[in-house]
């Protein structure tokens, strides 16, 4: 993902999940907490780009028979950890060999 207050990972998509893991995100790196970001820049999102840099940018993913390799309830997700919303460019890179060729 580009951009330094975004990530990216696998989940569930279900609420249950998408709600626990926003909770254990803002657990680590809680967005009352002083940041010396804040003493830098005064836009309030020094906990954004802890959070992001926490779960990270990229993620590799298996690619079998033209298609991503996922478990059955498994999704991948682009989180934005900013505190306003931002359009995302994700990047996508294929790294391997073509099998049978």
């Amino acid at each position: 993902m580009v951009g330094s207050t975004g990530s990216l990972t696998t989940i569930e998509y279900e609420p249950g999940v998408v709600s626990d893991l926003m909770a254990a995100v803002n657990r680590m790196a809680p967005a009352e907490l002083e940041y010396e970001h804040e003493k830098a820049w005064h836009d309030g999102n020094g906990h954004s780009h802890v959070q992001a840099a926490l779960l990270g940018p990229s993620i590799a993913l298996p690619i079998r028979n033209g298609r991503l390799k996922l478990g059955t309830w498994q999704q991948v997700v682009a989180i934005n950890h900013d505190n306003r919303r931002r359009q995302r460019t994700i990047e996508v890179t294929i790294v391997g060999t073509v099998s049978g060729r």
